[in-house]
């Protein structure tokens, strides 16, 4: 490791730490005094300034939404850990993730605070409850992400959808934004360092992503599908194919 990069890598530590930091007091001290919104747009500060630490850029392609919509599904391949932050610093959004992020060191923490909701997908009667919670959100204007993959890939394939939560969608009468996500290299190519698969270890991943010169995201936000006269599989498909289509696997 050459001197410039020790130096970089150093100062995006010390940034990394300091931020985690300011994130646990806020989470700890100042959440339970504020309301919703009011945390999302915390969050959403949070997350951006999480990605600068650690030198992440977000590009952004297509059909970025409005600062004012509500109420939207919104659903996405998922790659890295960095996938929530990155979403996050765009939208003021709520998440359903799987319930084994509640024991991530710190960030569990953190990602608990921000309002998420957690699937138990070792527990098949949970699907129904979770459909119901999901659209009750939507009704009352959240706007949820959610990974139907159910867990995460290198970047260079995607898996298929899982269908349950999107019929909450449905019930809510309202629409679908898929969102395809990519991490490159300079010559476009894939870059397979930036993602958390496999056996990789969070810690083990944040340290991969540490020694990535110019890590970039682009988060490409497709056309919203309509879930009128649809069911839950049809849009699954819809939404997969386009995501697929757009990251070209």
């Amino acid at each position: 490791m050459n001197h410039s990069h020790l130096l970089t890598r150093t100062y995006r530590i010390v940034r990394i730490i300091i931020h985690t930091f300011t994130g646990l007091i806020i989470a700890a001290a100042i959440f339970p005094l504020l309301q919703n919104n009011t945390k999302l747009r915390l969050t959403n500060w949070w997350c951006g300034g999480l990605l600068r630490a650690f030198g992440i850029k977000v590009n952004t392609f297509g059909n970025l939404p409005a600062a004012n919509i509500k109420g939207i599904l919104f659903v996405a391949n998922h790659v890295s850990w960095a996938d929530i932050h990155a979403l996050n610093s765009k939208i003021l959004l709520r998440f359903i993730a799987k319930s084994d992020i509640k024991s991530w060191p710190v960030f569990g923490y953190l990602v608990t605070k921000a309002n998420t909701l957690f699937i138990d997908r070792s527990k098949r009667q949970e699907a129904g409850k979770i459909v119901a919670t999901t659209a009750v959100s939507l009704m009352a204007g959240d706007n949820l992400c959610f990974f139907p993959e159910g867990t995460t890939t290198d970047g260079t394939h995607i898996l298929p959808f899982k269908s349950s939560v999107l019929q909450a969608a449905i019930d809510a009468n309202t629409v679908i934004w898929p969102v395809a996500i990519r991490y490159v290299n300079y010559d476009g190519s894939t870059n397979k360092n930036m993602a958390y698969a496999g056996d990789t270890s969070l810690l083990a991943s944040m340290k991969a992503v540490l020694n990535v010169s110019n890590p970039v995201v682009e988060l490409h936000f497709l056309t919203p599908i309509s879930t009128k006269n649809k069911n839950r599989r049809e849009l699954t498909l819809q939404a997969y194919n386009e995501i697929k289509a757009t990251l070209s696997l």
